[in-house]
């Protein structure tokens, strides 16, 4: 018999978070703990919506979610149809079963589960002043990172060309990966010629120029642009296999960016890499600034897919002041799992 609890938390970052909605300074989420009461063994999944981002940032959150929570212990099974409109319940429900059945954080089995191989992941760089973001820059390139991924929309844009042009002159393509995430912060009007301009710089990419819903418009900036696009808020919201077709179809972008706490949970983030490999669409993995407990959860999945040699966003786990110590390793660029070091004592960090 399955019995669950659920355990809100609030965690507080170690430095302001830019972003292009705000700067966050907490982070308010929920934590699943599946019990079975017979072997006694624990699951613990995270649910972590963004506000004002997440399809699922709504008021009766945590009332909803001991709903979902009361069918699955019951039938011993995920209502998944029911759980498309509310990504990251389902992924905090997903990633609690995976744990209840294997007992361990190692929830895969693969050789980065089993500690025999890393992922690669970008260097991010939050929004912030000119000097704010060169030192960013500065410590992740002293770190050995070779991906940087910089936020760009709040500064002016001139001076954003100047930090990329700044790191060009002293390394190539070759030498340092840059893409950029603009969070939708172009106009149709203005971003191909901020394309143009950015495609001089060898960038690898450029997450998500103008704002999501604009389907034809962004359809004309993947088809024309110098610079891949990658979709990341135009995925959010889109739920079924009907809609994520439609969408993939009418823009046709070179890439999309996958956060399981957003884009469907990991069921939902697989049918989009399905649709998008019969397309030709590249995908890389990113976390949505979940706590360790979701991080690990994500790199474990991220493993098993097809895209680990490309650089993964999965760098924010050690953005909070408190934070559950679960073997993760960052060593560099390199996010590693460590299954020989004891599992850490779930019960006194989940304590309310």
């Amino acid at each position: 018999m399955l019995t669950f609890q659920i355990i809100p938390k609030t965690l507080r970052f170690k430095k302001p978070a830019g972003t292009s909605r705000g700067i966050y300074t907490e982070r308010k989420l929920w934590y699943i703990v599946l019990k079975d009461t017979v072997t006694k063994k624990v699951g613990v999944g995270e649910c972590a919506p963004l506000p004002a981002l997440s399809c699922d940032d709504i008021e009766n959150y945590e009332e909803l979610l001991s709903t979902f929570c009361e069918t699955a212990t019951k039938e011993d099974a995920i209502p998944y149809e029911a759980l498309r409109p509310y990504p990251s319940m389902l992924f905090g429900l997903e990633t609690a079963f995976l744990h209840l059945k294997q007992g361990s954080f190692s929830i895969y089995n693969t050789p980065f589960s089993r500690g025999e191989r890393s992922l690669p992941i970008n260097g991010l760089i939050w929004m912030g002043s000119y000097d704010e973001m060169a030192k960013q820059i500065a410590e992740k390139l002293e770190k050995g990172f070779r991906c940087l991924k910089l936020k760009i929309g709040a500064i002016s844009f001139q001076e954003e060309v100047d930090l990329l042009k700044r790191i060009r002159s002293e390394f190539s393509a070759q030498d340092i990966c840059l893409r950029v995430d603009a969070n939708g912060a172009f106009s149709p009007q203005e971003a191909m010629q901020r394309l143009e301009t950015l495609a001089t710089l060898e960038l690898h990419s450029i997450e998500q120029p103008i704002r999501a819903g604009q389907w034809e418009e962004m359809h004309q900036l993947c088809k024309a642009s110098p610079l891949p696009i990658a979709l990341d808020e135009e995925l959010i919201g889109v739920h079924s296999l009907q809609e994520k077709e439609q969408l993939l179809d009418t823009i046709r972008p070179p890439y999309i960016i996958l956060k399981p706490s957003l884009h469907g949970g990991i069921t939902g983030c697989e049918e989009w890499i399905k649709l998008a490999e019969a397309r030709h669409i590249g995908y890389w993995v990113t976390s949505a600034l979940e706590s360790n407990i979701g991080l690990n959860a994500i790199a474990q999945w991220c493993a098993t897919l097809s895209t680990t040699g490309l650089h993964q966003g999965l760098g924010t786990g050690a953005l909070f002041v408190e934070n559950i110590h679960i073997p993760l390793h960052l060593a560099g660029e390199n996010l590693s799992y460590d299954p020989t070091l004891p599992t850490p004592n779930i019960h006194v960090w989940l304590r309310p």
